[in-house]
């Protein structure tokens, strides 16, 4: 009994140990893979809300015309909110996903099609511990110089809670988040989860470099972490990104008087925005960028999470 007790305890804390250091990796990939991407995530912004100085332009011609009216630094507008949001919301999805992963893993078995669940059931957690920042960081990035609205993170937030409605005025645009984190996360951890067993199990030579004796001494190489992260990005992004723009349309509804109508409701929302505009203009408005933004982001996010995760000592190859 005393033995069996004592490999417990030893399960027990080898579970927490996991779980500390992959709230750690979670961070720090967040951290990383947002930062890569804060100017195109500007810009995203700004053309899913139609700003009225950017809605005109493209892309690039728009990224041209931040640096042109608010200098290199206007690329990063709202990031500081972004770092503060990021790092618990990366931390507490990766480390969700680990738990949900075991829960499911014990009660059903191992099965490819659990992380799924796993990853939307995470997705949705970190989203909902977070989501006022996300409403912070939005409005910070969607103000352009000289017509500032909010002055830092602690202004926007004490602006929004007196003068919108409290705590729930905090959490607007939550319901199509949650029900795009379902596709979005669910589908960023399967096909990442499901590609990279692929190929450890089918091309190792290609794809593989030595590292865990775990896994039989190959763990996935740089270039296939990024190669599998990019195209869970894709996928996840295609089915998902209507739900953003309703999101984004609903956070930023009362920063102009001509956008009040989009902070009805969700339905109310996607409607407007496929009468007004359509689907490509409308639903999918922002989608190329989306695709310039994602690919790279899923792709750094899920590489810092594995790479962080060796060097803390966790084993990050193919599972049994």
């Amino acid at each position: 009994m005393a033995v069996t007790e004592k490999k417990l305890g030893m399960v027990e804390v080898n579970k927490k140990d996991v779980y500390i250091k992959s709230f750690i990796a979670g961070g720090v990939a967040g951290m990383c893979a947002k930062t890569t991407v804060a100017p195109l995530d500007r810009i995203k912004i700004l053309l899913q809300a139609h700003n009225h100085h950017y809605k005109h332009l493209g892309v690039f011609s728009g990224l041209k015309g931040i640096v042109q009216k608010e200098s290199i630094f206007g690329l990063y507008k709202g990031n500081g909110a972004q770092m503060v949001r990021i790092f618990p919301y990366g931390a507490v999805q990766f480390v969700s996903f680990e738990i949900y992963k075991n829960i499911l893993k014990d009660n059903f078995g191992q099965s490819h099609a659990l992380k799924f669940f796993a990853g939307s059931a995470a997705g949705i957690t970190a989203v909902v511990m977070t989501y006022p920042l996300d409403v912070v960081r939005a409005r910070l990035a969607f103000q352009v110089t000289g017509e500032h609205v909010y002055s830092g993170i602690v202004d926007t937030l004490s602006c929004i809670f007196k003068t919108e409605g409290g705590m729930r005025a905090l959490y607007k645009g939550l319901s199509p988040t949650v029900l795009g984190m379902v596709p979005y996360a669910g589908l960023s951890f399967y096909v990442f989860e499901r590609l990279k067993h692929m190929c450890l199990e089918y091309i190792p030579n290609l794809c593989g470099r030595p590292h865990s004796s775990a896994t039989g001494g190959v763990v996935l190489a740089l270039p296939a972490k990024l190669l599998c992260g990019g195209l869970a990005g894709a996928v996840a992004q295609t089915v998902s990104y209507p739900l953003d723009v309703a999101r984004r349309k609903m956070q930023l509804s009362m920063m102009r008087p001509e956008t009040y109508r989009f902070g009805e409701g969700l339905v109310t929302t996607l409607v407007l925005t496929f009468r007004e505009d359509g689907i490509a203009k409308g639903l999918y408005r922002g989608m190329t960028i989306n695709y310039l933004r994602a690919i790279p982001m899923v792709a750094v996010s899920f590489t810092t999470y594995e790479v962080t995760k060796q060097l803390l000592g966790l084993d990050t190859g193919i599972e049994s």
